[in-house]
């Protein structure tokens, strides 16, 4: 346990073996005032040295004997729940081990030096400070174990929340995924009836470029805006294959905004949305603006409102809603102004995700 640094930070916190130097000797010097009022002071260097050598051997071997007697008890008592057991036997530990030692020092040093003089009836009052020292000393280590038994309790509780979180994440990812392509199937039967197979084979081609797009993200909780326009981008391509030039997109991005985080497949569950519960006709061509104003995406179209409506999964806002509330403390404003529809999306930074989930951007 002295040599090995592993075992020494598994079970006292950190390595200490400067702590046991430098504590030892200052115990020392401790020990020595308490028993000879500072030998330098009194006696000739010999003497002096050699009391003080007394006291380096009485403050090693309790540091040692208790330092072994605290691990023993760390292994057999490692729960916090047992700490007020595991504390209230160390403590009695180091009065016995303190009496001990100095009853067998003492039996050893009078042996050693035949002219030794012990006061027995003095010596308890001298011990109970030594014990005293002892117990702070050995309270630093209890500090230190449990703050660092505390940092591993709130990195695994931490670690549950995010696994909490990223499953939560994971359920609304997937369920994006069948939402585009539900959409992307009603659009299909569309051109099947309005238009040639020819027509219908050139679709399916683009909605799996685009499923493999939406594939290969599906492994993040945030992605650049860049990124998130491209993919736009290729899913209005698709839809243009169907609506021609009654579709109509205004991108107005500035460049310094490409570099912020958004939802994965927010903007295009956007766009679909837009698509898909307005008209889009030569007579009334669909427009959609998609900006960028104070730190927010903002996707708004005039309301097109179709006399017959499609089904509905009443996914898309309600799950960009809930993605974004899970990733940060921010939150996407909805807003029907009655003859146009505002989607506002925070722009992030990946330094403003919650704390909880900080690290399930990959």
């Amino acid at each position: 346990m002295i040599f090995n640094k592993q075992r020494r930070i598994k079970y006292l916190g950190f390595n200490d073996v400067w702590f046991m130097v430098i504590g030892i000797f200052i115990l020392s010097l401790i020990t020595d005032f308490l028993f000879n009022s500072n030998s330098f002071t009194r006696f000739p260097l010999r003497y002096a040295l050699i009391n003080w050598g007394i006291s380096l051997f009485y403050s090693t071997c309790d540091w040692f004997i208790l330092r072994t007697v605290m691990i023993l008890l760390r292994k057999r008592y490692p729960n916090i729940k047992d700490d007020a057991k595991r504390i209230t036997v160390f403590f009695f530990s180091i009065i016995s081990v303190v009496i001990l030692m100095d009853y067998l020092g003492g039996q050893l040093f009078e042996v050693i030096f035949t002219e030794a003089n012990y006061d027995y009836h003095m010596r308890p009052k001298i011990l109970v400070p030594v014990i005293l020292i002892s117990t702070m000393t050995f309270a630093i280590y209890e500090a230190v174990y449990f703050y660092i038994r505390l940092k591993k309790s709130i990195r695994k509780e931490e670690q549950a929340k995010r696994a909490i979180v990223q499953a939560q994440l994971d359920t609304l990812t997937n369920q994006a995924r069948p939402h585009f392509l539900f959409n992307s199937l009603n659009a299909l039967r569309s051109i099947i009836d309005e238009n040639s197979k020819e027509d219908a084979k050139q679709f399916v081609d683009k909605i799996a470029e685009v499923y493999r797009f939406i594939l290969d993200a599906g492994n993040v909780t945030l992605t650049p805006l860049q990124d998130e326009l491209k993919f736009a981008r290729s899913y209005i391509h698709i839809q243009k294959e169907r609506f021609g030039e009654n579709l109509k997109l205004d991108w107005n991005i500035p460049q310094n905004s490409l570099s912020k985080m958004v939802v994965p497949m927010s903007l295009q569950l956007l766009l679909e949305n837009a698509i898909k519960h307005n008209v889009v006709s030569k007579a009334k061509p669909l427009t959609i603006t998609v900006g960028v104003t104070d730190q927010h995406l903002i996707v708004s179209n005039k309301t097109q409102p179709k006399s017959t409506k499609l089904p509905s999964t009443k996914v898309g806002l309600k799950n960009i809603k809930k993605r974004y509330r899970l990733i940060s403390d921010m939150t996407p404003k909805i807003v029907d102004q009655g003859e146009h529809f505002v989607v506002s999306l925070p722009l992030l930074n990946p330094s403003e995700q919650n704390n909880t989930h900080a690290h399930t951007h990959h």
